[in-house]
């Protein structure tokens, strides 16, 4: 594994300038595996060394990934003028620079979209799950402004297994939308457990379908409904990849994904 100047690796886990851990180093305040390091140029092994300051270990991690449950009327963005972003959600404690790189979101949510935003410092992950050619799948809940009879399920579903175009919206070319997989809810029920459970969480609307689209225009889901004379009244994403949203977050919460969530949005699991 690749080793790290233990000065960068520091400053780069919020413990301020390269200078500061300088500071801290000439005091003795700092240890590698119980051993008192004052060389700033001292290599790490992240993931193995046990790296401590007045004997209190440090967490030390190359990239970051966190599962958001977003909740609406936040941005996907690093800033905004106008509005909170989901980085203002965020702890202080994970406001710094990590070695794999700047924190950002794999894929956006509009703003009255709520669900799984992932956030992560892996800038290789996220261009390979939202490459078009990758056809990564994105699932959503989907709340609908006009009831449907079971003719109308049935043609919708058809239509969407086919693919269909979507006409222009805004500055936005239309296009030939991919096959997709929509199913309706039968008295609220799904047939994949984990997938209920996600929706059971849908605080601010109803869940009529689950829709699976496998690439992401602009305003897809809503556009595609369009398309068929309906309105998307609510939506939420509830599974990317191979994974789920943890029905526990609470809209507006988060927190890291384990080794084995990890495992499952790279496609390994």
């Amino acid at each position: 594994m690749e080793k790290e100047r233990i000065d960068k690796v520091l400053s780069h886990h919020g413990l301020g300038s390269r200078s500061d851990v300088k500071k801290l180093m000439r005091k003795d305040h700092l240890s590698v595996n119980g051993k008192i390091i004052r060389d700033p140029g001292f290599l790490i092994e992240i993931g193995t060394d046990k790296v401590c300051i007045d004997d209190e270990e440090i967490k030390l991690q190359r990239d970051l990934y966190i599962m958001m449950n977003k909740c609406q009327d936040v941005v996907c963005a690093n800033k905004d003028g106008e509005h909170s972003t989901v980085f203002d959600l965020l702890d202080d404690s994970l406001r710094h620079k990590f070695l794999g790189g700047d924190l950002h979101c794999m894929g956006r949510l509009d703003i009255d979209t709520e669900g799984l935003l992932i956030l992560s410092t892996d800038g290789q992950l996220t261009h390979r799950l939202l490459a078009p050619k990758t056809h990564v799948p994105k699932t959503y809940a989907v709340g609908l402004r006009d009831s449907l009879s079971e003719k109308e399920k049935a043609a919708y579903i058809e239509k969407f297994k086919n693919g269909f175009w979507i006409d222009r919206e805004q500055n936005e070319s239309g296009f030939d939308c991919q096959p997709s997989e929509l199913r309706f809810l039968s008295d609220g029920k799904c047939d994949d457990e984990s997938l209920e459970k996600a929706c059971e969480t849908n605080a601010s609307g109803k869940t009529d379908c689950i829709l699976t689209i496998y690439e992401g225009k602009f305003h897809q889901v809503k556009r595609m409904f369009a398309q068929l004379g309906n309105e998307v009244v609510y939506l939420k994403r509830i599974r990317m990849g191979n994974l789920t949203l943890d029905p526990k977050i609470e809209l507006g919460s988060y927190r890291e994904l384990s080794e084995q969530e990890i495992e499952m949005l790279k496609g390994n699991e």
